[in-house]
This record gives C-alpha cells, sequence and structure tokens, in this order.
C-alpha cells in the first residue's frame, strides 16, 4: 500500500529507514478495535490541562449568586496569557419528575454558557433569558459552547446530608456513581447561534480538538462540588464541613451521550485521520526506543496500577460491555505479571513489549497497553497534540482533472475491505442512518420495518464505494473525473472521500456501517477516548454514560500549576 508522506498529513505514516512504523489501517480502523479504545496522554482534555498548566493559567469565581435552595447564577473565569474565559452557571429547581437525560427534555438542574471575555451585567442578563432554555433559547458568537446538566439525584443527596451533618461521603458510594453531576449535552462550533469554530481557531488555547467543550466540562466540575458544600452550609450551618481532597479528586463530571455522536467520526475523515494518526505515530516512537530508563520503568508500572484501579471501579450491566471489563481486567493481570522482567535485555525493550501484547491480549489489553506505554514518554510524544486539529475545508475541493483510472487505483488500494463486501444479502442492508425532524439529531432505522428509507444519510461508505466502483465500469481510464461527474453526480461525495483517503491513511472506518451487527457504541467508545473519557457504560446500543476529569485536579485547587496533567 501507498503510504502518505509527512507534508500530506502532518504525520509521518511510513517506518523510518531500519525501524518501526505505525499500525497500518487496515488493523487500527476496525469498530471492534475502536471500540476497546482508552484514555491516552494525547485525550483533549490533557492536552488542555497540561497546556494551562504551562501557561499558567489562573481561576476565580468572581460572582456567586446561589440561595439556600441551590437557585441562582455564578460566574467562573480561565484568565489566560491573552483572553479570559467565563463559564456562566444557572442553577435551577428542577422537581425530580422532570429530570431526563434525553434529548428532548425541557428542563435541567443546571445550564451553562462558555462566554468569550468576561461578562457584563448587560450580558449576565441576556443569558439568564436564554441560556436555561437551550435549544429553544439564542446565544452570541460571544458564547463558545452551551451545555445543561443533571444532577445524580442519589450521590447529590447523600454528598449534600453527609457534609451538612459535619461528616464525609460514603467511599464507596462516591466510587458507585463517580459524579456529582451529568452534562446531556455540550453544544459548541456554532449551534443555537454560538461562536463558529472557524472564529476561533487559530487561538493557541483552541489548537488542539474540543478544547472550548473540555474547558466547559471542567469547569462545571468546579461548579458540581462548590454546589454540595454551599447547600451543605446552608442546611448544616457551623456543623457543616467541607468536601474532604482526596474524596472530591474522585468525582468528576459524569456525561449523557446518545447515538448523535457516532456519526461525526464518519462526517469528518481528515480529523479522525489526525487523531489515529497522532496516537499511532506516538506508538510507533514509543516501540522505536532502544532503552527503557528507570523513571520511565516506573511510570510505566504506576500507570499500570492507576488502571488496575480504574479497571476494579468501572462497572457496566451492558453485556458487551461486561465482556469487554472482564477481558480487561484478565489482561491487565497479565500485564502486571509481564512488568515484573521489563525492560529485560531486549534490544528494543518497548517494541518487545508490545509484540508480547498482541501476540497475549485481547482487544482490549492492547489498546490499554498503548495507554499504558504512552504514559512515560510525554517529552516524546506530546508535540503530536498540536497536529490533532485539521482544516477540512482544505479537503473540499475537488481533483476534476484526475483521471479516472486514478481514483480507480485509488479505490483498489484504500478501499479494497468495501469491495469485498456483500451487500445482496438484508443483513448487510439492515440499517439506515437518518436525521430526526423533532431534533435534528441522527439516527438509526431499520430498514425493514421503519420509514424513513428516503431520507438516508450517505454514512454507508462500503456501499458508496461498491457503487461508485459499478458506475465507473466501461469508463475509460484517461477520462477526467469531471466529466464523469457531469454524468454521475451523485458520486460527488465519494469521490472526495476517495481523494482524500489517497493521502490520509486512516481517514475510514473498515466496516459495514449499516449491517445487522454494527455495534454505534464503539464509534462513541472511539470519540469519547479521544475526549478523556473513562468509566465507558453503555446503557444500550445507541447511548452510554461516561466520566469527565476524574482524578483531575480542580481549577480553583491552589497548587494546579503544580498538579500532574
Amino acid at each position: 500500500m501507498r503510504q502518505a508522506s509527512d507534508d500530506e498529513t502532518g504525520f509521518d505514516t511510513a517506518a523510518p529507514a531500519g525501524g518501526i512504523g505505525p499500525r497500518p489501517a487496515a488493523t487500527v480502523m476496525r469498530l471492534a478495535r475502536m471500540g476497546s479504545a482508552h484514555p491516552t496522554r494525547l485525550s483533549f482534555l490533557r492536552v488542555m490541562l497540561r497546556r494551562m498548566r504551562a501557561e499558567h493559567w489562573r481561576f476565580d469565581r468572581p460572582l456567586w449568586q446561589i440561595d439556600a435552595n441551590g437557585v441562582g447564577r455564578a460566574v467562573y473565569r480561565a484568565i489566560g496569557p491573552q483572553r479570559i474565559y467565563s463559564l456562566v452557571a444557572f442553577a435551577h429547581d428542577l422537581p425530580d419528575e422532570m429530570r431526563s437525560d434525553r434529548v428532548i427534555a425541557t428542563a435541567w438542574d443546571a445550564t451553562f454558557a462558555l462566554f468569550d471575555g468576561d461578562p457584563s451585567p448587560a450580558d449576565l442578563t441576556r443569558l439568564a433569558g436564554n441560556v436555561p432554555l437551550q435549544e429553544a433559547g439564542r446565544i452570541t458568537p460571544r458564547e463558545l459552547s452551551l451545555s445543561r446538566a443533571n444532577r445524580s439525584v442519589r450521590l447529590f443527596a447523600h454528598v449534600v446530608e453527609r457534609l451538612a451533618a459535619g461528616r464525609q461521603p460514603d467511599p464507596a458510594e462516591v466510587e458507585a456513581v463517580g459524579y456529582l453531576m451529568r452534562t446531556t449535552a455540550v453544544y459548541g462550533s456554532g449551534k443555537f447561534g454560538a461562536a463558529d469554530h472557524r472564529a476561533i481557531a487559530d487561538r493557541p488555547e483552541f489548537a488542539a480538538p474540543f478544547q472550548a467543550e473540555m474547558l466547559s466540562v471542567w469547569l462545571i466540575r468546579q461548579f458540581t462540588t462548590d454546589m454540595v458544600e454551599h447547600l451543605a452550609a446552608a442546611r448544616g450551618g457551623a456543623a457543616a464541613v467541607r468536601l474532604d481532597p482526596a474524596i472530591k479528586r474522585r468525582l468528576g463530571v459524569g456525561n449523557s451521550t446518545g447515538l448523535g455522536m457516532a456519526p461525526f467520526v464518519v462526517r469528518h475523515p481528515v480529523l479522525l485521520n489526525n487523531w489515529m494518526a497522532a496516537r499511532e505515530t506516538a506508538l510507533a516512537r514509543v516501540r522505536n526506543l532502544t532503552h527503557a530508563t528507570p523513571m520511565a520503568t516506573a511510570a510505566l508500572h504506576a500507570a499500570h496500577g492507576a488502571a488496575l484501579a480504574n479497571a476494579a471501579d468501572w462497572r457496566s450491566d451492558h453485556p458487551v460491555q461486561t465482556e469487554r471489563l472482564r477481558d480487561l481486567r484478565r489482561d491487565l493481570d497479565l500485564i502486571g505479571a509481564r512488568l515484573v522482567d521489563f525492560p529485560g535485555p531486549a534490544p528494543l525493550p518497548w517494541d518487545t513489549l508490545w509484540r508480547w501484547g498482541e501476540t497475549h491480549l485481547g482487544l482490549e489489553g492492547q489498546e490499554a497497553l498503548l495507554a499504558l506505554m504512552l504514559e512515560p514518554h510525554g517529552a516524546l510524544i506530546d508535540d503530536l497534540s498540536a497536529r490533532m486539529s485539521a482544516d477540512e475545508a482544505a479537503h473540499f475541493r475537488l481533483d476534476g482533472g484526475m483521471p479516472v483510472g486514478r481514483l480507480r487505483d485509488i479505490l483498489r488500494d484504500r478501499y479494497d475491505w468495501a469491495l469485498a463486501m456483500d451487500f445482496s444479502a438484508p443483513d448487510a442492508q439492515a440499517r439506515f442512518w437518518y436525521v430526526s425532524e423533532e431534533k435534528l439529531e441522527p439516527r438509526l432505522g431499520d430498514r425493514r420495518r421503519d420509514a424513513g428509507v428516503a431520507l438516508e444519510q450517505p454514512l454507508c461508505i462500503a456501499r458508496m464505494v461498491r457503487e461508485l466502483a459499478d458506475a465507473l465500469a466501461g469508463v475509460g481510464d484517461e477520462i477526467p473525473i469531471a466529466r464523469f461527474l457531469l454524468r454521475h453526480p451523485e458520486h460527488r461525495l465519494m469521490v472526495r472521500r476517495a481523494q482524500i483517503a489517497a493521502t490520509h491513511p486512516y481517514a475510514e472506518i473498515r466496516d459495514n456501517l449499516i449491517g445487522q451487527d454494527m455495534l454505534p457504541i464503539d464509534m462513541m467508545r472511539c470519540k469519547l477516548a479521544f475526549f478523556g473519557a473513562s468509566h465507558f457504560d453503555p446503557r444500550s446500543d445507541k447511548w452510554v454514560r461516561i466520566n469527565l476529569f476524574q482524578n483531575a485536579p480542580y481549577p480553583l485547587d491552589p497548587a494546579f500549576g503544580d498538579d500532574r496533567p
């Protein structure tokens, strides 16, 4: 297979001379492996924390107008070298019967907007009239994100009750849930009037993907612990205590995410390529190391210990995830036994460890081992995070002068997996993607019983490849693709994707995305792992709960700048 060069993709996806290259797309871009992904030090929330620590960002809470019932508003500021960003939070009195994580909900325990700058009283008044309404309201380009959250009712009430009585919450209760509130949406990139990503993409703090959204969630985490301590003080008076720092650290922000997230990784092939290429380039760099220093070895053992603790706390009732957790715990035990003799005498100790993992571990264990091996090597790999964004508009223009013969070569080279698929069986096209009229969110229908097939979204890349290849039959190799598309404009999207894939080896998921056995949660876990999510817990094959920022520092921690990212 032809490898893309460094100046085409931003990554060197070919092996160095005499060295080890990144894993091939045929290995990496399968749903089962993508659905076994783990967060790494290249995950977006950790990229954000490292930058803010290195640049000495400061944080404060200039406004706290929350009453004894937990209703009101607050402002949290992130003060950087050049700019200020403010999370404007609105706390509401939500009856239990109105609390829902579904996208069709119309009321929440708290709503938020990330404001670009320091909001004036007029800004706060405007936001108060719109942010609590979420989709029914409108925000402006001064806002970078719009979000909402609901309490984890049992744990939230338990923590308030214990703190009010002068006691700390039960650690077992904290571990069982892991968060006080969970977001049910964090909107950005132009939704509902918010700033388009292009307007802020040149800011260094937003160079990595989803940094505004990560900042929003991190500040929301501070709000959740401030809220329980405030309510405990209101209820318990002088007897109330604050959260123990060790318990507080164990609390992240939950998130409920539905099917709408899954198509993102299909619709953004250049971005997906860059995420995957960064991770695979990082792994290749580590595997090429000729030694393992005592410091790196100690960090590897520490990361393994943290992974063991995380796996022990990780719970799910979903049968697929239950089996994967069983595999993960078994594999982590095998890794622990293998690390007893690490690094050993091998000339390439990290590659030797990786090759052992490919032989002895399942997919869960292999992807966990990848995260463990990256952890000690920040100086070697952290620079890759700067190349994980993408200017997708630069790849939108079709090369109409490309000869049809060259396009055929690309299809044979990059899409052999798709051309080998048989779509004649009903199970091969059992499902279809569409956008719901009610919420304008992606949904997945059953082709055999659901209406709306005529509104199917172009997300089955494998079938589109097959249809394009069939349409090219009999067209001369020398014919420019522009002439072909004049007669067959329905293939423009797939031609564009093929031209992108020619120089972006990780641009495509190499599976049938409308097959009966396809699991959308595999796409969701891949994306969420890049966010930095832990405790991936599917509630069905179409929506999940996760935890963000668990065990991370808090913005208002006095020692944030000295803490580990």
